[in-house]
């Protein structure tokens, strides 16, 4: 089982790696544009092309965003502040093509975590504004004025899903919470924000640390102390083992559970109101088996009985919500496919080995309670000679 953890563990912790495309081989814009600087963006499939006249302020942009669909909007924006909110205050270029098969760019300027991108003004005069669709990519042209001799930028680029002919608010996956960063328009070097690398990586151990916590180590646990104290030889060796896994499970979880607060934190305006509230249930579930474990009854005293249902019946509801709260924390942290089938196997693993032990375990008890029962049956009572052993038969009245 061990190795079954680290295994997962190891695996896990290699998710969400992206590699980047090349943009300098580009050349197929509209109209025969020509851009004198390029930049692979290292989140979402996207390119960033620009021309800019420092003397100016005129900064002629295209960005390309691959790998979309008709049902996909894009988006790239400025933010003059910084990128510690990311989108709060982003002056932003949008684009996405309509039910009727024409193209919609235009300039929003976000306020909110939940916006749906309304069409405003920006800080900045915005002219040329136009974007294409062909061959699941669209690029989105534009010339904006900058202050003069501006030299780097915040830039935040995005997609999402249109719904009716409007934007609905994009995923929370880390290439999502990841897509910003500088932009050096002189040198064309950029680099991704620290902050939304710390954001990805929180996720990341919250999901590993809850995944090994909640979902594998708690349900070992259980099996332990369901199985293994069957057998008489291993009393009281289950009891140690099974306080050993859930206090272990407890304190892995409840640091993820800790991670999953300081996220909260770090993205006040995302929220995930089903994930958080069966988050919060376990949390409080799991701390009542804890201190359930310090008021456990002796083995005959008259309320040890309701004790263990309690107790069983809370263990069990913790594994339920826990499966299910991971399976929606793969839904928001949205990794590559084999991530989820990696845990998929891990619990078909565990519930596989319930099974039989179920079946084993109900075999012992039967077999054991048919010997106790023929120990505690007197010598002749049903045997050939009848009930005094010289063939007398019981007497009737």
């Amino acid at each position: 089982m061990l190795r079954l953890v680290l295994v997962f563990f190891l695996l896990f912790a290699l998710c969400l790696s992206s590699s980047a495309q090349n943009c300098s081989r580009y050349t197929s814009f509209s109209n025969n544009l020509a851009f004198s600087s390029c930049n692979d963006l290292p989140y979402l499939n996207s390119f960033l092309y620009w021309n800019y006249n420092s003397s100016s302020g005129s900064l002629h942009i295209a960005y390309r965003h691959t790998g979309v669909t008709t049902s996909n909007w894009v988006a790239w924006a400025i933010n003059p502040n910084d990128l510690q909110t990311a989108m709060i205050g982003a002056q932003a270029l949008v684009a996405f093509q309509l039910s009727n098969g024409s193209m919609r760019a235009y300039t929003s300027q976000i306020s909110s975590y939940t916006t749906n991108l309304p069409e405003s003004n920006l800080q900045y005069s915005v002219s040329d504004l136009k974007a294409t669709y062909a061959n699941g990519e669209i690029v989105i042209y534009a010339t904006l004025s900058m202050p003069i001799n501006t030299t780097n930028i915040n830039q935040v680029w995005q997609d999402g899903q249109v719904s009716n002919d409007s934007p609905e608010p994009h995923s929370g996956a880390n290439s999502n919470i990841n897509s910003k960063g500088t932009l050096k328009l002189l040198s064309g070097q950029s680099a991704t924000s620290s902050g939304g690398s710390s954001i990805a990586r929180n996720r990341n151990i919250h999901g590993v640390l809850c995944a090994i916590g909640w979902g594998i180590l708690m349900p070992f646990g259980v099996i332990i102390a369901r199985y293994m104290k069957v057998f008489k030889s291993a009393d009281p060796a289950w009891f140690y083992l099974h306080v050993t896994c859930q206090t272990s499970a407890y304190i892995i979880g409840l640091a993820g559970w800790a991670v999953g607060l300081k996220l909260g934190s770090q993205t006040p305006g995302v929220q995930y109101t089903g994930h958080r509230t069966i988050g919060i249930l376990l949390f409080i579930l799991g701390t009542l088996q804890v201190f359930a474990l310090l008021i456990r009854p002796k083995k005959d005293h008259k309320f040890r009985f309701y004790w263990t249902i309690c107790h069983r019946s809370v263990g069990y509801l913790v594994i339920l919500l826990a499966i299910i709260n991971i399976f929606k924390g793969f839904d928001i942290l949205n990794p590559e496919k084999k991530w989820k089938y990696v845990y998929i196997g891990v619990v078909a693993i565990l519930a596989i080995k319930a099974v039989c032990l179920e079946a084993f375990t109900w075999y012992i008890v039967l077999k054991r309670r048919k010997s106790e029962t023929a120990e505690k049956t007197p010598q002749g009572m049903n045997g050939a000679n009848g009930a005094n052993g010289h063939g007398a038969r019981p007497t009737h009245v």
